[in-house]
């Protein structure tokens, strides 16, 4: 009798937490009115948030949060207002908490924010052209005192060059151990910072010496592309959309933008050159480089080479990547991956 009596009490057990609500069958409870949204958002845009209540509950509160930043809190079921300007451009994900009858849960949605700028289309001359070597796999290009450094990459092949641009000629030259890739590089305050492409690992040279400085680990899994400066700051290309803002100082990611055109992300974003208060970048598998707005990541402008690409003959040549400012001259030199030239451009609107 007392086992048959703790066996019901068992099973009575199981049909009562059978009868419970999961925190899966909550979540149906409530969920964003995406009835009136839209699929992109400008920065001059607000959204309305508001809360779809599908079981009738009776609401106490709810916080709203974008991107995991609290951005309201309301009582009952009362809509938010949500202005987009300053926002980051791309992906905005929405958040509500939602307190309920001694209970709560969260629902959540996305929206996209793009550019409110349509690119404008630039022009280019070429003023000369030179040699370029078709054994420099290019990651990384910058001048520093009138002389041109190129970074190379390819395991077993990686180098940091410094050349001679009109004959190119090497100057000096230093090779990567075999299990780097070498990327993009940049020099700020006398020190050549370059990149490695999955080793999550950078070097800081002596722009004097050649000696190595520093090596740095990324304080973030992303991989190194392309690498420019302001002056101040560092900024890092990913692969992705994403530019890095860096500390010198301490080699550490501060902030990021994301580049977007008015329609849509700009992903493989690769090598970076600063001029005149844009960063110039090239597009990965794209013969074009795309002007981007430093306080936001919106692209104004595009600047299309694929005439360039053309005029490189050489069966080996890949995609355009390269850009250095030349401050002395106001011109723009570029190049690609195994081109055998580098063009000498000066672009206008």
């Amino acid at each position: 009798m007392k086992k048959h009596n703790l066996l019901s009490i068992i099973l009575l057990g199981i049909v009562i937490a059978s009868c419970g609500t999961s925190q899966k069958d909550k979540l149906s409870y409530f969920s964003f009115n995406t009835s009136s949204f839209k699929e992109q958002y400008q920065p001059n845009e607000s959204i309305s948030l508001e809360i779809v209540n599908n079981e009738k509950k009776e609401v106490d509160s709810i916080i709203y949060y974008v991107n995991d930043v609290k951005v309201a809190t309301k009582k009952g079921l009362e809509k938010v207002s949500f202005d987009l300007k300053d926002r980051k451009l791309g992906y905005q994900n929405l958040k509500a908490l939602v307190y309920f009858e001694g209970e709560n849960v969260e629902t959540t949605a996305r929206i996209e924010l793009v550019s409110s700028i349509e690119p404008k289309l630039l022009s280019y001359k070429i003023v000369n052209v030179f040699p370029h070597d078709t054994l420099s796999f290019t990651e990384g290009l910058e001048f520093y005192r009138d002389t041109l450094f190129e970074s190379i990459g390819q395991y077993n092949k990686s180098k940091l060059l410094k050349t001679n641009y009109k004959t190119g000629a090497i100057y000096k030259s230093v090779d990567l151990e075999g299990n780097y890739f070498g990327e993009g590089i940049t020099i700020l305050n006398n020190q050549i910072i370059q990149l490695t492409y999955k080793e999550l690992t950078g070097f800081v040279y002596n722009a004097d010496t050649w000696k190595v400085e520093k090596t740095f680990t990324f304080d973030k899994q992303v991989e190194g592309w392309g690498l420019t400066n302001d002056g101040t700051f560092l900024y890092q290309s990913d692969g992705t959309e994403k530019i890095w803002k860096m500390d010198p100082k301490t080699l550490k990611m501060i902030d990021y933008m994301n580049v977007y055109t008015n329609t849509s992300k700009i992903k493989s974003v690769n090598e970076l050159e600063w001029i005149n208060g844009k960063i110039y970048c090239n597009i990965w598998q794209k013969d074009a480089i795309a002007v981007v707005n430093p306080d936001n990541g919106a692209v104004e402008a595009i600047l299309n080479l694929s005439d360039l690409r053309n005029q490189v003959k050489n069966s080996e040549a890949e995609v355009l990547n390269g850009i250095a400012y030349n401050p002395k001259t106001k011109t723009i030199f570029v190049t690609g991956k195994y081109w055998s030239k580098m063009f000498e451009i000066k672009v206008t609107e």
